[in-house]
């Protein structure tokens, strides 16, 4: 079974990163393929008061959105998020927060092979209850629920400076220019961005696979005699 990298540029706050997250996972298992899945940052809204914001009036204001269309853009998103078996609830889910602290924590958890366990934690924690991920006495009940050392996540969130390795990764992201997330870093090569469609996802690893058997065969393919 062909195993590989995929690195997921997301933010907790994204309603479609877990729909594209569910849908190359449903694609891979139909393809018989298994990946080792990783997290990259990508803030949304950076500047995001510590209040967060109703999403209401995020709409309004940053899309200039009336409410019959947020209704409908709500309504065709839970569409797709139910077929895609992920929970969204927005009677619960009211507001927009910022995320810089579930990133930190995110990525402190990578370095206990934790970062997929924590990212459906925060996906059930704000897409389905609605709570505030911005929190961090929010955060380290999800750190409790995976059994990790809580002290030592309470470093992590109360660090007054930004840990090197998570702003390389931010770095990284921030080159890449991409036009929307989820973005998904194949074998740290090839970028598939949007949640796209299962069909999509199958399509494009299976020419990504093609590719790599045929640069395979040629690498591997005996030189020839100039006499033969």
């Amino acid at each position: 079974m062909r195993k590989l990298k995929i690195e997921v540029v997301h933010d907790p706050v994204c309603s479609w990163c877990p729909i594209g997250y569910s849908h190359i996972q449903t694609a891979l298992r139909h393809l018989n393929m298994e990946a080792d899945f990783h997290f990259l940052p990508y803030e949304i809204n950076p500047d995001m008061r510590a209040e967060g914001e109703v999403i209401d009036a995020y709409f309004k204001h940053r899309h200039q959105w009336d409410n019959s269309r947020l209704v409908r853009y709500q309504k065709n998103l839970l569409t797709v998020a139910e077929s895609a078996n992920v929970s969204i609830d927005f009677s619960r889910r009211t507001h927009y927060y910022n995320s810089a602290k579930a990133h930190q924590l995110m990525h402190w958890a990578e370095g206990y092979g934790q970062q997929v366990s924590l990212n459906a934690l925060l996906a059930d924690a704000y897409l389905t209850r609605g709570l505030d991920i911005s929190n961090p006495l929010i955060l380290l009940e999800l750190v409790e629920q995976l059994g990790l050392d809580i002290s030592q996540a309470v470093n992590v969130l109360n660090a007054n400076t930004i840990n090197p390795q998570l702003l390389r990764k931010k770095q990284r992201v921030q080159a890449l220019a991409l036009p929307s997330i989820p973005a998904f870093i194949i074998d740290e090569g090839t970028i598939i961005s949007g949640s796209n469609s299962v069909e999509y996802f199958e399509q494009v690893l299976t020419s990504l696979l093609e590719q790599q058997d045929d640069n395979r065969d040629i690498k591997n393919k005996p030189p020839q005699s100039q006499y033969s």
